[in-house]
């Protein structure tokens, strides 16, 4: 499974819903999708230590905030704050031993450029 990351227009939402709807009826393992409604926002919340803190995380699998930290090389307040963001945005879960992992194989960032008319 990804996770699908696009800057969308508002209501737009509601057409990957469907997508991802029609999608596990015919037995495919739907895709986790996040939406912002500019880049600006996006890359606000998606900075590039998060970014990077996703790819760590992915390569080590299943680990403490600390040892994210550490295999980091980041301050650990700084990586639990990041952390605790991207678990809110669905990125990261959190397991009940207080480990954290990253739950797809794949981040797809999908941004459409303006169109002159």
């Amino acid at each position: 499974m990804k996770a699908i990351i696009e800057v969308s227009r508002k209501g737009s939402v509601f057409n990957a819903a469907r997508d991802q709807i029609a999608g596990a009826k015919r037995g495919r393992v739907p895709d986790y999708r996040l939406s912002f409604e500019s880049a600006r926002t996006l890359f606000a919340e998606l900075t590039p230590a998060r970014l990077d803190l996703l790819n760590t995380l992915r390569g080590m699998g299943s680990v403490s905030v600390y040892a994210l930290a550490k295999a980091a090389g980041r301050n650990y307040s700084n990586v639990h704050a990041d952390v605790a963001r991207l678990v809110e945005l669905g990125l990261v879960e959190r397991n009940d031993d207080d480990t954290v992992l990253v739950p797809f194989d794949a981040v797809e960032i999908r941004m459409a450029l303006a169109q002159v008319a």
